[in-house]
């Protein structure tokens, strides 16, 4: 079962065929006479060869692709063989039937069993509106010889039986030859014309069949009848194994372009020479009236049918050319109304298209079209002034050859499929981002948009520094501001115990002190009282003297008693000194500077020589303060050994806040404050402050390095 699904028939029906045939055409050419006709060979060959073949029809039917018309073949061929089979069984029963009777009818079913698959394969080949004329033809064919096969076929003198068997044997080859004909005309195909030569055999086999029937001289196992019959059944068999059936328009014929018009031709030919064969023979006698009177109306009506078909098709094609011609108006007017809208929708179209062209080469972003095969179609003029090349040069390149002709980064390489690209320009890097759109056409498009982001890309990394710088001052803030606090808070405590250790202390003695002398003064003791209080006088003088000194570490006395200038030019001075150190000090001030600003520049120029001294082993150090045009300008500048200023975050973690406090201090009071150092080429403090009024201070410590 699996094998017939496969193949298209099975393997030994061709052999089994063609060895049937072998053995068949031996036994005639080999055989006697006495053998085939005395002894049944010949019938048995035949009735032989009739089921083989019907056999191998049916076992077609079961694979696949057989012929529509295969089965009636098939019933055609067990007809042949049940009629040879009833006359091998007549011969043995010695009562052969060699003349005509009502079995004359069997023969004529049988005809009609193989004249069945002729109107299959005609409704299967040929279109509708054909097959009524073609039917036409054939039926005026048809009757044309069997009316000349009559004529021949009938006996001189015949009876009535003699006259019915020759008129059923002449229609019989006739109409299979006219039905196959035709069929082979329209189409010739191999399985038609196969069909139409097998027919063909069996006509002739017919006829001399009938020949003898009729004149009753009929022998069984004649080569002329049943080798004919035995070939034309094996070889039908061949055919429907053989040949598919074209199912597949591509490789099904069409009708032939002159076979109607041979058809037609070949019909009305032999219808007319049936008539004047009519003619002849009435005229001499050898046909009788009535009979000929009956095959002329034959004819005639035949001839009439076929003129009424002509008549009917030619009606139809006039009507069908009129509504073909109405339709054709119909159809120019709303040509002309589509040609119309087609006008306008071109004209749309151009515009429309205009309209995208212009925005396409006006638009500020790159625009690239990529084929399946990522070669550029078209770019704008925008892309193409990003990569610095003409449109010339971009289109019609592959992308991986355009990012090798140019300065890229291998980011550029990828644009399409990751979105991120990198061009360099004049040393600059140019920073692109891409989208990419599918185009539904047939081979696919993309459309790549590209952007230059790189005034955005220059702008995140600005904000993110800046974040970053904020973030950085503010946690340096925050450590000042512990520290700070926790230096206010040791100021605090220290000055608290000063007091208390110093003049609390003291002030506390006298009070008991001048408690005796109170006592001594009214006891009468004047002279003891006197030295008591003159002690008293000694000590608070002292505590005085503690309490001045206390003060002058919360401002010192010198910006008190001469202001800022000159107790920073002492200031300075002393640090020259003490140190060293050869320094200049530059100060000038056109304007009275606040306390408090005058506390503040003294402290940070403090501070600054405290940083200078303990850390830069300077040789010369400057000051410059000025109080010019609403503000106060404070630079010190040494030449010392410098640091790295990118190093000033992780000195404010070791604990080293000198500068880290005085640029708080500075911005506290809405200044400005700026470090220049290098290594080994010394450090610049600058620092200024404005002259309005202040906000509310905060207290600082005296000194933190």
């Amino acid at each position: 079962m699996a094998t017939s699904r496969v193949r298209a028939h099975a393997p030994w029906i061709p052999p089994l065929l063609l060895l049937t045939g072998a053995v068949v055409l031996a036994a005639f050419t080999l055989g006697t006479s006495t053998m085939l006709e005395t002894n049944g060979l010949g019938s048995a060959l035949l009735v032989g060869s009739a089921l083989v073949s019907a056999l191998c029809i049916f076992s077609r039917l079961r694979y696949p692709n057989p012929w529509r018309s295969a089965r009636w073949l098939g019933y055609g061929e067990l007809g042949l063989a049940l009629i040879a089979g009833f006359f091998l069984l007549q011969e043995r029963a010695a009562a052969p039937l060699a003349r005509p009777s009502g079995y004359d009818l069997a023969f004529l079913l049988v005809s009609i069993l193989f004249l069945i698959p002729a109107g299959i394969e005609f409704r299967e080949h040929l279109p509708r509106d054909e097959r009524r004329e073609v039917a036409a033809d054939v039926a005026l064919l048809t009757v044309a010889l069997g009316t000349t096969l009559f004529l021949f076929l009938r006996p001189e003198d015949a009876t009535q039986a003699e006259t019915i068997s020759s008129a059923v044997f002449a229609v019989m080859p006739a109409a299979s030859l006219s039905a196959y004909g035709a069929l082979a005309l329209w189409v010739p195909s191999a399985a038609h014309l196969g069909l139409f030569a097998a027919m063909g055999a069996l006509a002739s086999a017919v006829l001399t069949f009938a020949d003898q029937w009729v004149h009753g001289v009929y022998r069984q196992g004649q080569a002329s009848t049943d080798l004919t019959f035995a070939l034309a059944c094996l070889f039908l068999a061949l055919l429907v194994n053989l040949i598919p059936r074209e199912d597949d328009p591509a490789h099904a014929r069409r009708p032939t372009r002159y076979g109607r018009a041979i058809l037609t031709t070949v019909s009305v030919t032999a219808a007319c020479a049936a008539l004047w064969l009519v003619a002849e023979m009435e005229t001499t006698g050898r046909l009788e009236p009535v009979q000929a009177t009956v095959l002329i109306a034959l004819l005639a009506l035949a001839v009439a049918l076929r003129i009424l078909v002509n008549q009917l098709r030619g009606t139809n094609a006039t009507r069908a050319a009129q509504e073909a011609l109405d339709q054709k108006e119909v159809a120019l007017a709303e040509t002309d109304r589509a040609l119309a809208r087609l006008q306008r929708a071109n004209e749309t179209l151009r515009e429309s298209e205009e309209r995208l062209r212009t925005v396409f080469e006006a638009a500020v972003d790159g625009i690239v079209e990529l084929d399946h095969k990522d070669v550029i179609v078209r770019a704008n003029e925008a892309f193409c002034q990003m990569i610095d090349l003409p449109q010339s040069l971009v289109e019609g390149q592959p992308w991986t050859a355009l990012a090798a002709s140019i300065e890229a980064d291998e980011t550029f390489a990828t644009l399409p499929q990751t979105g991120q690209g990198t061009l360099r320009s004049e040393g600059h890097a140019i920073y692109l981002e891409s989208r990419i759109s599918e185009i539904p056409s047939d081979p696919p498009r993309r459309l790549l948009l590209v952007r230059d982001v790189t005034a955005a890309r220059v702008a995140d990394q600005t904000i993110r520094s800046l974040f970053k710088f904020l973030q950085d001052r503010d946690e340096d803030r925050t450590r000042i501001m512990r520290r700070t606090n926790a230096a206010i808070e040791g100021e605090r405590n220290r000055i608290a115990r000063d007091l208390h250790d110093g003049p609390v202390q003291g002030v506390s003695a006298a009070s008991l002190s001048l408690e005796a002398v109170l006592l001594m003064l009214k006891a009468g003791d004047i002279e003891e009282g006197t030295e008591v209080l003159a002690k008293v006088r000694k000590e608070l003088s002292e505590e005085a003297d503690n309490l001045r000194r206390l003060m002058s570490g919360l401002r010192p006395p010198l910006l008190e008693e001469r202001g800022l200038i000159p107790a920073l030019r002492e200031t300075v001075d002393k640090y020259g000194r003490d140190n060293a150190v050869e320094t200049e000090f530059v100060g000038r001030a056109t304007t009275e500077i606040p306390q408090d600003l005058e506390t503040l520049a003294y402290r940070i120029v403090q501070e600054a020589l405290s940083n200078s001294s303990k850390h830069s082993r300077a040789q010369h150090v400057i000051v410059n303060v000025e109080a010019l045009s609403g503000q106060l300008r404070i630079e010190v500048a040494d030449d010392g050994a410098g640091f790295d200023s990118s190093q000033a975050r992780e000195y404010l973690r070791m604990g080293r806040v000198g500068l880290a406090s005085m640029r708080e201090r500075v911005e506290l009071a809405n200044g400005t404050f700026m470090v220049h150092s290098t290594p080994g080429k010394g450090t610049t403090v600058m620092a200024t402050l404005p002259l309005e009024a202040l906000p509310a201070q905060r207290e600082f410590a005296v000194s933190e390095s």
